[in-house]
Parts: structure tokens; C-alpha cells; sequence
């Protein structure tokens, strides 16, 4: 990639908000990540004004390809044209296409696009996991499993999502970004109050521990320990770290000391009460950055945001540009840096007859060679590689503690919202309850047993 394109990104990334991967289920998340700037590399075009540049072939006089990709949001987006411009410079003789699909209802579209007669894609781009089941259902999609077996891909470097998107034993896409959840903290919260700071390795009894110890009741001045978003992913997710539950099981007893932990913070105001937040619409990012909140489980996609809000002058310095992060906190016997996730994936259409090149092109996003493009342009890749890890900490802005590079390695990697065929019915369901339980609508034993019934049901459980 040229150096002056580089130097472009760079500066990009302290512009551009991260996707979100936290929702009630996975609608909410991919909304909430929406990419908060244009960047003058995303609008970077060749002379033509095309999505791509000519294809040129290679020295040894490979034959010239053009591969069409579906993407979403391409102006707003400034790696979509740095992985294009990244993978071509590296294979002279491929053009990648680009075909802006718009990300309001992009799975949806693109699941129309690939049902027609003339559809003409060779790569897709996967916003989310209910989306991917569609297209799955569909038979719009090339299962990849003889070409990952060929190219010697090793899929535990990706944190255990490949099992969580495999429909039948085999896989249809490859993931080349990951959003994952940690622990913000203002540290001069902790400072005053004398408490040490959160740590890598944090059960949720210390965690809650630290909250109750850091938080300030006093009417006036008063200091939370903890603060949850709305979403339900923000609590119940909670539970699906110990690698054993998941949102798909139809049983849900393992959410209850969870809801147990936070309703409690709340009661103690340790917490902000979900009624409140709910009528008010306060976002996370307003009450981070308002200087009174200690701790904030939220996904990485915030980290892009702080850095820039704090560097722009819109969030006051004074009351939280003093951060760290750290690890997910665990159960007992968890391993840490447990935590949850989603994903973008790559797949390479059933009707494409370049499909060779087309995998080609996704092993290589998914690779390390395009981790370095995500890190270069202020994303997560979801191969977390070395270069990739000191490029990210390296930005300016980025907390310089050991602590919170460290909180990047993710050990196991959870997906919020894992495959299944009726998972948007399941997350509609969970929702509700969730939502009736934090406003005290139904106590938690009768939320979750109305979970368990509703979703039993579909299930045939």
C-alpha cells in the first residue's frame, strides 16, 4: 500500500467508531457500531470514478480477474478500499469490485440480490449471524471446508467462532473482524477513592467488590461503580462466558445470578437504574465520558470513539481521559479473557465460477495480512496478530499501561449471538423478558421461566 495512503488511514482511524457488537441479540449490535465519520480515504476513487482500479496483469502473465464484492457503507468506511487497495497492489492481475449494498437492511438486500437469476457476485460481505443463517438456508453460499482443509487454514486462531458458525459440520464464511467486549475504567475514580485498579484476572465477585468500593451515594457528587446499557447482551452475556450455556439452550437458569448481581447494584445505587436510562435515552458513551461512572462493560468499538471524543474536545479530558481497560471479568475456574463477540465474515457465493480467487481474496482479509490492514486503519481484526496488537496500541491516545494492551488478547471468544435457524425469534424473546425483569415488571424467577417456556416451544422442548 502506498505510504501516502497509509499515513491517510492512519489518520481515519482516529475518526471512525468501531461496529458494535453489543445488542439484544445482534440487531442492536451491528446498529449501535455504525462507523461515525467519512474519511477522505473512503472516498478516494480511481480516475473513473469506479469502485475499482483497472486490473493490470502480473509479470508472469497471469490472466486478469475481476471479482465482485458486496460491502455496505463504503464511504463511511475507510478499510473497505484498504484491504481493495492492499490485496491488489499484492495480486496485480486480480480487480476487486466493489458494490455498495447500504447498510440499512443490508442482509436482507443482499439475500434478494443473491436469489435472483442474475446475481453476479463472487465475495459477500456478513453483517450478522441471522442474516448468515438466511443466505445458508437459502443455498446461497459456497461451503469453504475443502478450501480451508487445502490452504492449511488453522481455525483455533480465531478463538473458538468457528464452531459457533458452522451449520452442519461445515463452515460458509471466514471472519476477518471482531468486536469484543472488555472493562473501560477511569482511573481517576480509583485514585481518589484509594482502590486499586481492576486487573486482568477479575471474578465477578471482585468485580463487584471493586464497584461497591470505588461507588459515592452522596447526592450532589455522587460516583457509580458500574454502569449497564440497555442492551440485554450488557447482563445476560454474562452467563455464557463459562463456555457451557449459550442463547440457544431454551434453558435459562444460569442468567439468575446475574440479574441477581445488577438488580442488587441497583437497589444499593452502585448502578444507574434501568427504568431511568430506558425513559432518559442516556448512551453509554455519555455516561462514561461524564466522569462519574468507574466502570463500563462495553465492546472495543468504543475505544476508537474515546480516543477521538477526547482528542476532539467533545468528552472533557478532565473527567475521563485518564482510562484504562482490562479484561471481561469471569466465573470461578473461567479462563480469562473469556469474553463475548461478533463478528464479520467473508463468503464466497454458490454462483461464483471464480471461486478459487474469490477464496483467495477472503484467506487473505482473514489473514494476517489483512489484520494489519484492519489494525492500520483503527479496527479489530479477528486474527489478533502481534503487528496487528502493537499497531492498535500504538495509536495515539491508546492507555499506555501494560494492563490494557494485555486486555486486547482474548482467550475465548463467545459470539452474543451464535447460529442457529430461529435465533431471531429466540433473541425477540429474550429481549422481552429481559426488558420485564429490569423494570421490575416480573420478579427473575418469572422471567426466566417465561423464557424457558417461549423458547422451549420453539424448540420443541
Amino acid at each position: 500500500m502506498k505510504k501516502k495512503f497509509l499515513s491517510i488511514l492512519l489518520a481515519a482511524s482516529m475518526m471512525t467508531g468501531l461496529l458494535a457488537g453489543c445488542g439484544s441479540g445482534g440487531s442492536e449490535s451491528t446498529t449501535a457500531a455504525a462507523t461515525e465519520a467519512k474519511t477522505e480515504a473512503a472516498t478516494a476513487k480511481d480516475d473513473g470514478g469506479s469502485d475499482a482500479t483497472e486490473a493490470k496483469p502480473d509479470d508472469t502473465g497471469s490472466e486478469a480477474i475481476t471479482l465482485k464484492w458486496a460491502i455496505w457503507d463504503k464511504d463511511a468506511t475507510p478499510y473497505w478500499i484498504a484491504l481493495q487497495e492492499a490485496y491488489q497492489e499484492s495480486h496485480p492481475n486480480v480487480t476487486i469490485e466493489m458494490v455498495d449494498l447500504g447498510s440499512t437492511d443490508y442482509m436482507t438486500v443482499l439475500a434478494t440480490e443473491l436469489s435472483g437469476s442474475g446475481s453476479d457476485f463472487d465475495v459477500v460481505t456478513i453483517k450478522d449471524v441471522p442474516g448468515y443463517a438466511t443466505l445458508v438456508s437459502k443455498n446461497t453460499l459456497e461451503p469453504l471446508d475443502s478450501y480451508i482443509s487445502n490452504a492449511g487454514i488453522d481455525l483455533s486462531q480465531y478463538g473458538g467462532v468457528d464452531s459457533q458458525i458452522s451449520v452442519n459440520g461445515s463452515l460458509y464464511e471466514l471472519p476477518f473482524r471482531n468486536d469484543f467486549w472488555v472493562i473501560f475504567y477511569n482511573k481517576d475514580i480509583f485514585d481518589a477513592a484509594g482502590v486499586s485498579y481492576p486487573t486482568n484476572d477479575m471474578t465477578f465477585e471482585q468485580y463487584d467488590e471493586l464497584a461497591r468500593k470505588v461507588a459515592d451515594p452522596t447526592f450532589g457528587q455522587q460516583i457509580y461503580g458500574t454502569h449497564y446499557h440497555t442492551w440485554r447482551s450488557a447482563v445476560q452475556l454474562f452467563g455464557v462466558l463459562d463456555g457451557k450455556n449459550n442463547i440457544l439452550s431454551g434453558k435459562y437458569d444460569f442468567f439468575k445470578p446475574y440479574y441477581e448481581m445488577v438488580l442488587k447494584q441497583e437497589d444499593d445505587n452502585i448502578c444507574r437504574n434501568y427504568a431511568d436510562l430506558s425513559a432518559e435515552g442516556l448512551h453509554y458513551s455519555a455516561a462514561f465520558s461524564g466522569g462519574d461512572v468507574a466502570m463500563l462493560n462495553m465492546g472495543s468499538w468504543f475505544i476508537s470513539t474515546l480516543i477521538s471524543n477526547i482528542k476532539s474536545g467533545e468528552y472533557d479530558a478532565s473527567l475521563c481521559g485518564n482510562w484504562g481497560i482490562v479484561k471481561y471479568p469471569h466465573a470461578e475456574g473461567v479462563e480469562p479473557g473469556s469474553t463475548l463477540g461478533t463478528i464479520t465474515g467473508l463468503s464466497v457465493t454458490a454462483v461464483s465460477d471464480q471461486k478459487d480467487a474469490a477464496f483467495d481474496f477472503v484467506q487473505w482479509v482473514s489473514g494476517p495480512e489483512g489484520a494489519k490492514v484492519m489494525a492500520e486503519t483503527g479496527n479489530f481484526p479477528a486474527l489478533m496478530t502481534d503487528d496487528a496488537l502493537n499497531i492498535i496500541c500504538g495509536l495515539e491516545g491508546f492507555p499506555t499501561d501494560a494492563e490494557s494492551k494485555e486486555a486486547l488478547k482474548v482467550s475465548n471468544l463467545y459470539l452474543e449471538v451464535p447460529y442457529a435457524e430461529n435465533v431471531s425469534e429466540i433473541n425477540d424473546i429474550l429481549d422481552t423478558y429481559h426488558k420485564s425483569i429490569m423494570n421490575r415488571e416480573m420478579t427473575i424467577d418469572e422471567g426466566i421461566a417465561a423464557m424457558n417456556d417461549e423458547v422451549g416451544k420453539i424448540l420443541g422442548q
